[in-house]
């Protein structure tokens, strides 16, 4: 076995708060998600179970794998670990329609102790309402996204653990507050039509695509800090550079495509008024 191929095996962690927070919500999701499958085996099929946890699983590959070993010395590997906490793990968690089940699975004392009346208040339910709006979803995504992929803010997120934890955090978060309103998990309801998202997710897609761009062809090195390590594979700084870009470009890209692909279909599709509006058409 080869030094990388040892250090690879070697590599894998168990981030602590992470950790501890994704056991939280796996145990509370399951106890939740099994009452509702009961009596809505409908709404809460065996795969919405199965893209929530996928969700989990991609955020601990993300901070407890290799990824995370590799990715203070290999920018493309920094990059992967950026895509999976953006692109990957907050649809999947999404999907999973996780507000019902997880409040469902808190325990009942948790709700008498006081927790209900806070569940209940108007004020959450603006906040929610107000943190899950389109623009402001779109917005903030994006300000986190080029903000922390600054040259200042990203090095600062290297050389310190604190801030590269806050970096995932931020990432996360965004993420999921800009996928809210293309998989309007129930019970939210739509707010806009359908064709409104088609630009959300095409301008989201062009965003990243200028920075992918910069970093595969500007053809200088946005990040010191990578042309100081020594690297485990026989790439140069500005190569691994432009494999990151490449890597974020076309494999970023697919999340907001395939959203947009799924969507032109369902607004193509015929709905069951229009159906029945050209049954009634033919039977005359």
């Amino acid at each position: 076995m080869s030094p990388l191929e040892r250090s690879v095996l070697l590599a894998w962690s168990i981030p602590i708060a992470p950790t501890l927070f994704s056991l939280l919500g796996f145990l509370l999701y399951v106890r939740g998600w099994s009452i509702l499958h009961r009596t809505r085996p409908q709404q809460f099929p065996v795969w919405r179970l199965g893209a929530f946890v996928a969700g989990l699983v991609s955020i601990y590959i993300a901070l407890g794998s290799p990824l995370d070993a590799f990715d203070d010395v290999l920018l493309s590997v920094h990059m992967m670990q950026h895509l999976i906490l953006m692109s990957v793990a907050p649809p999947l968690l999404l999907l999973g329609y996780p507000t019902v089940p997880i409040l469902r699975g808190l325990p009942r004392w948790s709700m008498r102790a006081g927790l209900a009346p806070i569940l209940a208040s108007p004020a959450l339910h603006r906040i929610g309402s107000f943190l899950t709006r389109p623009a402001f979803a779109w917005t903030i995504m994006l300000v986190a996204f080029f903000g922390w992929h600054t040259p200042p803010a990203f090095e600062l997120a290297i050389h310190s653990e604190h801030w590269h934890e806050l970096e995932h955090a931020c990432f996360l978060i965004t993420s999921l507050l800009f996928w809210w309103p293309v998989i309007r998990p129930w019970p939210s309801k739509p707010r806009h039509p359908q064709w409104f998202l088609l630009p959300y997710l095409l301008s989201a897609d062009v965003a990243n695509t200028i920075l992918c761009a910069l970093l595969a062809f500007s053809g200088h090195v946005f990040y010191p800090s990578y042309a100081l390590v020594q690297r485990p594979i026989a790439i140069t700084t500005l190569q691994d550079q432009v494999a990151a870009g490449v890597l974020m470009w076309v494999l970023g890209s697919i999340p907001f495509l395939a959203a947009v692909v799924i969507l032109t279909v369902n607004l193509l599709s015929p709905t069951p008024e229009t159906k029945s509006h050209y049954a009634g058409m033919a039977s005359h």
